[in-house]
């Protein structure tokens, strides 16, 4: 099969890549759907062989040719789909692993075994991408800082800028181009979780890496969990070799179901924005809605803050699912303060226009008028009465965030 993202004829729109890449070679297989690997191991009789594949692994990361040594090392499955990820973000690799949490970790990994452990943020992120960053669980020092700062928070040792965007859960946007400006040498990693590349490529903005949580609308279905970053082959080198150094791996199933999704993400991302944009302008109209926050990218998403308590909102849908995580074929809805975004401290959620008030939805693939009237009952159900940050509910976390 064909690894490298470069394969790929130029000329392909990202749908019919969606549907192809990956898939390439199929034909000439004797092939219509990929095989899917399920070893941990593969045999092989040259030993003194094998010993120079490992050697070539260490020194690059590069996949190896021919089959794989052990699972860890690599996988046919998974590679389809980094192939085929990496395609619809116009990279030259891509790497993925078992969550998106592990990705990101990786990513820290690489740059801080280089002795770059500062990362400058942007918030808002994904609350346990903040934990992470903040906690300095991985011996990373963070910055925090707005876009226009970025330039006078670069230091000898800052080896990543982070910025999320649309942001994960207010839907602020950033100037790309801009950031990555400011980052003058400094690599830009640009979580696109929430655009997907069908809305959005962030390398074509000048960024390094790109991460996605691929349990989301890569999957698409809410059936499997991953993660995955789109880089250059030097990078992705790298992130191989942490991979097999902490065993972060994607389980070929996962791989599989991952690939299967790509080939309906243009079509299942358009559908559900026209849904989202929808919402959102009935949204900004219903006399318990106070803000609504939707992207000028668009997309799926749409969050909202209510007058009353938005506790009470979750309690009262019937059609939409109560739940966190995002980007399946259903529509879910969550409360940031109390549950995705819950790790972050409450003063740095305010900071960063997380309010307690504040609502996600995640749009699915629902007729719109059917999530209207769930929505707006819902609404409608809610006691006439304030809520501040003390009756809310929302204190400094103590427990894990989930996205």
């Amino acid at each position: 099969m064909e690894n490298s993202a470069s394969a790929a004829p130029a000329t392909r729109a990202l749908a019919t890549e969606a549907v192809h890449a990956g898939r390439d070679d199929l034909a000439r297989l004797g092939l219509h759907a990929p095989p899917l690997d399920l070893s941990t191991t593969y045999p092989s009789y040259d030993a003194a062989q094998e010993a120079e594949r490992i050697d070539a692994f260490a020194a690059t990361g590069a996949r190896l040719d021919g089959p794989p040594v052990y699972a860890r090392l690599d996988n046919p499955t998974t590679a389809r789909f980094e192939t085929a990820l990496a395609r619809l973000e116009g990279a030259q690799d891509a790497v993925a692993f078992a969550s998106g949490m592990a990705a990101l970790t990786a990513v820290l990994l690489v740059r801080a075994s280089q002795g770059l452990r500062h990362v400058i943020a942007v918030r808002p992120l994904y609350g346990c991408s903040d934990h992470l960053l903040a906690a300095g669980l991985l011996g990373t020092e963070v910055t925090w800082t707005d876009p226009a700062g970025i330039a006078a928070a670069i230091r000898p040792d800052t080896g990543l800028v982070m910025v999320e965007t649309p942001a994960n859960p207010t839907l602020a946007e950033v100037d790309l181009a801009a950031v990555r400006h400011a980052c003058g040498s400094v690599p830009l990693l640009v979580d696109n979780t929430f655009a997907t590349p069908v809305l959005q490529r962030p390398l074509e903005s000048g960024a390094r890496i790109v991460l996605h949580s691929a349990t989301k609308y890569l999957g698409g279905h809410g059936d499997v969990m991953g993660g995955v970053v789109a880089c250059d082959d030097e990078f992705a080198g790298q992130l191989r070799q942490v991979r097999f150094a902490t065993g972060g791996v994607l389980h070929p199933m996962a791989g599989y179901l991952l690939l299967r999704g790509l080939s309906t993400l243009p079509v299942r991302v358009k559908a559900a924005s026209a849904s989202a944009a929808e919402l959102a302008s009935r949204l900004r109209a219903h006399p318990q809605v106070t803000r609504v926050h939707y992207p000028r990218v668009g997309g799926a998403m749409v969050s909202f803050e209510v007058q009353g308590d938005p506790r009470e909102v979750i309690a009262a849908v019937r059609l939409i699912t109560p739940a966190v995580s995002l980007g399946s074929v259903d529509t879910l809805i969550q409360h940031p303060a109390s549950i995705s975004h819950r790790i972050v401290a409450e003063s740095d959620r305010h900071s960063a226009g997380v309010s307690d008030r504040l609502l996600r939805l995640s749009v699915g693939l629902e007729d719109v008028d059917d999530l209207w009237g769930d929505l707006h009952q819902a609404l409608s159900a809610q006691t006439p009465r304030s809520v501040n940050h003390r009756s809310s509910g929302v204190r400094q976390p103590s427990a894990p965030a989930v996205r």
